[in-house]
């Protein structure tokens, strides 16, 4: 069985999740492919060889239209179950989604169908965690191990209150 290793020094994000994936073999054409499955619309994605401090990475670009529409884990559950995407994809995206919602709903101290997502509904996050999830299977679905992400410290300064 393959291994996929995330070393997450810097954190995660979907497009870096993309970006390593197509890195990694992950056909960004059948990707782009498979996203054009679900029921949503306004979003493209790219990809790009980039340099940052002397190391190569391939960039990913989800962009979409900007909206402010809030789902609840329902909603995003009929989006990827109406989905042409395989029953693995589909199943591997629903239980990400699930694990989100059970978290916001225990920070919330609420029922998770009353959870409603912000970021995590938009079409950009969809695309990023279901895109994952394709290029996970496209890879022949290897364990998946991350790092520990580092807990940073330091000071901000910051204006509270009116100015003296």
């Amino acid at each position: 069985m393959k291994t996929l290793y995330f070393d997450c020094f810097a954190g995660a994000s979907g497009d870096m999740i993309l970006g390593a994936s197509v890195a990694a073999g992950v056909d960004p054409g059948f990707l782009r492919e498979q996203l054009s499955l679900l029921p949503v619309t306004g979003f493209s994605i790219d990809f790009e060889t980039v340099n940052r401090a002397g190391l190569s990475a391939t960039y990913a670009r989800v962009e979409t239209a900007h909206e402010h529409k809030h789902r609840h884990l329902s909603d995003i559950k009929q989006i990827i179950e109406g989905s042409g995407l395989s029953d693995a994809v589909k199943q591997r995206a629903v239980q990400i989604f699930t694990r989100l919602a059970e978290a916001e709903a225990r920070v919330h101290n609420e029922p998770v169908d009353h959870v409603h997502f912000h970021e995590v509904g938009a079409v950009d996050s969809i695309v990023d965690i279901v895109g994952a999830c394709i290029a996970l299977d496209m890879l022949g679905q290897p364990r998946v191990l991350a790092a520990s992400p580092i807990e940073g410290v330091g000071t901000i300064a910051l204006q509270l209150g009116a100015p003296a």
